[in-house]
């Protein structure tokens, strides 16, 4: 989308003439890995003789977005998707593998980037919304000034009528008035605070939007009101949304197809109502089963035991195994693999030697 306040791009790996077509991948990510060394000081681990402590926070993924779709991510808190999140965005370097944004490799990119032109453009083109819109928002600064900065930033606009005129243009966009700009953050609601987020990161009219829990904190009602303006904005825009939420009522209204992980590490990926209707990893299928349904009562379960082991010195194998009623001797000692077909009518893919040895069926 063109703007008016839009300087013309200079041509770069990250330039929007490189755009993708509808349907194509705009974002793959190829065998993303991120480590955080918690280890205590060398002195102190000569002294009392213990080993260093690594977090793999995020452990070889790969997936792909395309254009104007909305891939969810879920699993239990603590399984690396919010640091997924900031890889994704540059906040976060990753260990190892590669974030491919229209092509080309983001992290790359940056690094070979002198005079941080490229990291520009990276931040004008892919946005991201908090989960908590209080905490995201500076409280000392106005409406306006919260919406108005990234345009200054990267200089779409200047200070001036024009600038007024954009911000209103941006806050109506979201639902909310352009009076509202003189107002500060604790004058509006959750749901309001979440709207001014949004707008925010519509302000640099970006492709990619990353929602890290947008809708967690607020109230079902408005909840509902928050997904209902994303997706109309999606449809306008063309945006292309990765989606991160603990509840899977929210990621079945929005998403196009859904990502789990677990422990770092993507177990299964399939379309939506692929993954919905037949799950086939036993975690997600124990995400699934925890979801109430008035149709399956009294149906029996079969009871997933333990707690997530600790992701410092996490299981041998497929990490799941400890949990898992069809674990075998392979799952303790090899990992499995993401296995399938990303096209097609059985498109989706899973890591378990249950599923691939025909002893867990769709």
């Amino acid at each position: 989308m063109n703007s008016p306040y839009m300087d013309t791009p200079t041509a770069s790996p990250l330039s929007p003439s490189n755009a993708t077509q509808p349907g194509e991948s705009l974002v793959r990510v190829e065998g993303l890995s991120k480590t955080f060394d918690l280890s205590a000081s060398w002195l102190s681990r000569l002294l009392s003789g213990r080993q260093a402590s690594l977090l793999r926070a995020v452990d070889g993924v790969s997936f792909t977005i395309p254009r104007g779709a909305t891939l969810a991510l879920v699993g239990e808190s603590g399984c690396g998707k919010s640091t997924l999140a900031r890889l994704l965005v540059g906040l976060h370097q990753p260990s190892s593998g590669k974030v491919l944004f229209d092509g080309a490799d983001v992290h790359q990119s940056i690094r070979n980037d002198a005079n941080g032109a490229l990291a520009r453009q990276l931040r004008q083109r892919v946005q991201m919304i908090f989960q908590d819109p209080y905490a995201s928002l500076d409280p000392r600064w106005t409406v306006g000034e919260i919406v108005a900065e990234p345009l200054l930033e990267h200089g779409l606009a200047s200070p001036g009528p024009a600038l007024e005129e954009r911000v209103g243009a941006l806050l109506q966009s979201v639902g909310l008035s352009g009076s509202d700009r003189a107002r500060f953050p604790h004058q509006f609601s959750g749901g309001q605070r979440q709207r001014i987020s949004i707008a925010r990161a519509l302000a640099t009219e970006p492709d990619f939007l990353v929602c890290d829990e947008p809708t967690s904190a607020l109230d079902v009602s408005v909840q509902a009101q928050v997904l209902n303006l994303m997706r109309d904005l999606q449809r306008e825009r063309g945006l292309t949304y990765l989606f991160i939420s603990h509840n899977l009522a929210v990621v079945r209204y929005v998403s196009d197809s859904v990502g789990v992980m677990y422990l770092g590490r993507l177990v299964e990926w399939a379309p939506k109502a692929r993954l919905f209707a037949s799950p086939r990893h036993p975690y997600t299928r124990m995400l699934l089963d925890a979801i109430p349904k008035l149709r399956d009562t009294g149906r029996a379960r079969t009871p997933v035991q333990g707690e997530v082991p600790d992701p410092l010195d996490p299981p041998t194998g497929c990490a799941f195994h400890p949990r898992c009623p069809s674990a075998n001797e392979r799952c303790r000692r090899e990992r499995p693999i993401l296995i399938g077909d990303e096209t097609g009518v059985n498109a989706g893919r899973v890591a378990c030697h249950a599923v691939e040895e025909g002893r867990l069926s769709g």
